[in-house]
């Protein structure tokens, strides 16, 4: 079989051998779409053994998995490979394996010395640890360490590794991309891009460009972490609603405290939601329907309107002189874990800061006014708590936490 994969420009320097490749970049970029064709192409041709791996991962779900066996239906690939429940095997005899980096010790990680290839992607939560255990691992004659990520810092281990200012490892090759480079590019995504390009033109630069955060020092969230969990049964939700202006997002999202920890698993993020559509928007979120959400007051109306249209808990925040700031301190009281799906919550805590001094540039106490609209949607949901009665303890208003039962929003 002789494929003819159609290669970005950007990416042709990854089509030779080098010991290590790297695919750098923002959103859209088709960084992870190339290095699955590539990887596929490889193992039609040779026995090729391959690990995928991420920093942590917990189930497959959130591996590149998905996209390795996408890329065999679209490549007509099939008859070349098996697709099992946790690998992939090839005709040629090779496997490729899905693994996370921080269930590997110094001597678990033994068991992958004789693999062609590792991949590890989104490579910026990459540890210097797991980057240590890995590199002289992977040591097969002719064998090749794959990285592509998404730059946060430039002090992260893979950035230090594989974009030092100083000396690269030998034989490496790594190539900026962004969606720019990106021929096949949804016109719905461009859309996004060109939105935050007027209207966020730091956060345009470090999402869609693959620039490194700026003025890190000025975040307010240093606090939390992304990571795969189920919410356990049994277990109380907290919800909160931002009200989208014009071009401003529409948010839901779903949380639930759990002592100092506060989770977030589920959120609703729309521009341009019409009051008609906010029924179909929230039912997005599982059990918006059943829990009491909290939204901004400034939409009454809007409010009004949800509670005739199967959501009679949602309740409007009271908000007061310096709720915005007591609220957001509250929150950095937590160690808040994040879904990886809530990808709008993880821009919006990524890139929420205060404001800086236009002549000295220094950090002021006062918060930024934007990249905030799933933020004051978490201030919304976590309000009862905040302003909770006894210290150390959750106050719970007579049925706040009861779920409405099914017949009580269908009448």
């Amino acid at each position: 079989m002789r494929l003819k994969l159609q290669t970005p420009r950007a990416f042709a320097p990854l089509l030779k051998p080098a010991r290590y490749k790297g695919a750098y970049g923002g959103r859209g970029s088709g960084k992870s779409h190339f290095l699955a064709e590539l990887h596929i192409e490889e193992a039609i041709r040779q026995k090729i053994d391959m690990v995928c791996l991420r920093e942590h991962q917990k189930s497959l779900e959130f591996s590149v998995k998905k996209l390795l066996e996408m890329k065999i239906g679209a490549m007509n690939a099939g008859s070349y490979f098996e697709v099992q429940d946790k690998r992939i095997l090839s005709k040629r005899g090779g496997v490729t394996i899905f693994e996370g980096m921080q269930n590997h010790t110094a001597d678990s990680i033994k068991s992958l010395e004789d693999f062609d290839r590792a991949w590890f992607e989104e490579a910026q939560r990459a540890s210097q640890r797991s980057l240590d255990l890995l590199r002289p691992t992977i040591r097969k004659a002719g064998s090749e360490l794959w990285f592509s990520w998404n730059p946060e810092k430039e002090s992260d281990p893979v950035d230090q590794l594989l974009r030092s200012r100083f000396e690269l490892p030998g034989g490496s090759v790594v190539v900026p991309v962004s969606y720019r480079d990106n021929p096949w590019f949804p016109a719905e995504l461009k859309s996004e891009a060109e939105y935050d390009q007027r209207r966020d033109p730091d956060k345009f630069a470090h999402v869609w460009l693959g620039e490194y955060q700026r003025n890190s020092e000025a975040r307010v969230f240093r606090n939390w972490s992304i990571e795969e969990f189920e919410a356990p049964p049994g277990s109380v939700f907290r919800f909160g609603a931002d009200w989208g202006f014009s071009v401003d997002p529409t948010v839901l999202i779903r949380s639930r405290i759990d002592g100092r920890r506060l989770y977030i698993d589920h959120e609703a993020y729309m521009v341009g939601c019409e009051i008609d559509q906010l029924p179909d928007l929230f039912d997005r979120v599982p059990d918006s329907r059943k829990w009491f959400i909290t939204a901004d007051s400034a939409r009454p109306e809007t409010i009004s309107y949800m509670r005739g249209h199967g959501f009679p808990k949602i309740n409007a925040a009271i908000k007061g002189p310096k709720s915005v700031e007591e609220g957001v301190e509250f929150l950095k009281s937590f160690d808040i874990v994040v879904h990886p799906r809530c990808v709008h919550t993880i821009d919006e805590l990524t890139l929420y800061s205060y404001k800086l001094d236009p002549l000295t540039g220094a950090v002021l106490p006062i918060l930024s006014d934007k990249k905030n609209h799933v933020i004051d949607a978490l201030r919304y949901a976590c309000e009862g708590a905040r302003k909770a009665v006894k210290p150390k303890r959750e106050h719970r208003p007579s049925n706040e936490f009861e779920p409405a039962s099914t017949t009580s929003w269908m009448l």
